[in-house]
């Protein structure tokens, strides 16, 4: 005989979680004085960034036209965990790597 659980007990648990999840959230941010070369430069002015969340890059990579996915960490941190699909392409050798980036769909840095 399945046991139910009560609605009152699921509900509990569930605000338990999410305040949890609440007090206990802490944004990420980039460690510039891992790249400490990089922290201070800026973009030319004719460059815009556009910044998505993870839900849009999902869409993105679920659609038809996918983007490129380029990770500019360090090989190492490459090698630890990416993005399936992503090209490594450490920010330190960026530049040389400009010309192979194909201009006819978009492209995602991370």
């Amino acid at each position: 005989m399945k046991r139910s659980i009560p609605l009152e007990r699921t509900v509990f648990v569930s605000a338990v979680f999410c305040t949890a999840i609440l007090l206990f959230h802490t944004t990420v941010q980039a460690d510039p004085s891992k790249y400490p070369q990089f922290a201070q430069q800026k973009l030319a002015d004719n460059i815009t960034p556009v910044f998505i969340a993870v839900d849009e890059l999902v869409k993105e990579i679920t659609a038809v036209e996918k983007p490129l996915i380029i990770d500019v960490r360090t090989e190492e941190e490459y090698r630890e965990v990416h993005i399936l699909g992503a090209v490594s392409s450490p920010l330190a050798e960026f530049s040389a790597h400009l010309q192979n980036i194909p201009t006819d769909r978009p492209v995602v840095l991370y």
